[in-house]
């Protein structure tokens, strides 16, 4: 049997892992032999049962709690070899001039700060033979997306600091990428207020659908494996073909719409 994209005793640290594409990356570390503690706001401590993890209760945007959390993973399991910064938020559906800097605070407390402390406390403490970080963007870290301007500028931000920490880490043979979603089938994505986004990416989208937490915990577990080894500082989109271009369906509606604007020869 071949061990490709083995994870077998690695320690993996998953913060946001008691849903959503956290949940889901660390279902399949466990599954593939890995060491995993999810982190969350709630207690999560019935889920890390069920799925054979240990919980750490953590507050991403606070420091102290991200420092605690890599220290109980490393006293637990011993180095790290990988850290998965998956928590996130979203607040907004107003178009920019109708945000708040509270809504900006909140947002980039959590889906930016929350990268930079998994980073700065994670490190320290990985396996001195180097190791994996993978930050959870969007791919509204990689363009503009109209009313969600606070989210947009956190996942920016966050696609930024993996390319800088990339650069500082990679003499440490720790390799740090981010990857870059649509909406993903999760409670978050099915919030009050998004309706317009998922219609907009079911026509959007080539693939005619949004993505599913189990295709995205596939790109995270092959960025973590060791065959992986020379991918660093980039960030993947997992997009279902939405960055390629305007889907049939986009460009046939939009041709539509736009026939009765175009004014004829005379």
């Amino acid at each position: 049997m071949s061990d490709y994209f083995d994870l077998k005793d690695k320690v993996a640290v998953v913060t946001g892992g008691t849903s959503g594409i956290g949940l889901e990356v660390a279902k399949r570390f466990r599954d593939c032999g890995a060491h995993v503690v999810i982190a969350g706001r709630r207690d999560g401590t019935a889920i890390a049962d069920e799925i054979g993890a240990t919980f750490c209760q953590t507050d991403v945007s606070d420091e102290g709690s991200v420092a605690n959390l890599m220290q109980m993973a490393h006293d637990t399991y011993g180095p790290i070899d990988a850290v998965i910064n998956c928590a996130g938020v979203n607040r907004g559906y107003e178009t920019l001039l109708e945000q708040d800097a509270a809504n900006f605070d909140f947002n980039y407390s959590i889906n930016t700060m929350g990268v930079v402390f998994g980073i700065k406390h994670g490190v320290p403490l990985m396996n001195e033979g180097g190791g994996s970080i993978v930050n959870v963007s969007s791919v509204a870290g990689l363009e503009g997306v109209p009313f969600l301007a606070p989210y947009v500028a956190s996942k920016w931000a966050a696609v930024g600091i993996t390319k800088t920490a990339a650069l500082e880490l990679g003499g440490k043979n720790i390799r740090v990428n981010a990857i870059c979603p649509t909406s993903v089938d999760t409670p978050m994505a099915r919030a009050k207020g998004g309706e317009a986004q998922l219609a907009m990416e079911h026509m959007q989208v080539p693939m005619s659908r949004i993505a599913q937490p189990s295709e995205v915990a596939a790109l995270v577990h092959f960025l973590v494996a060791d065959d992986c080894s020379f991918v660093n500082g980039q960030a993947i989109a997992v997009d279902g073909g939405f960055g390629a271009g305007v889907s049939v369906d986009s460009y046939e509606a939009l041709a539509e719409a736009g026939a009765s604007l175009v004014q004829p020869h005379v």
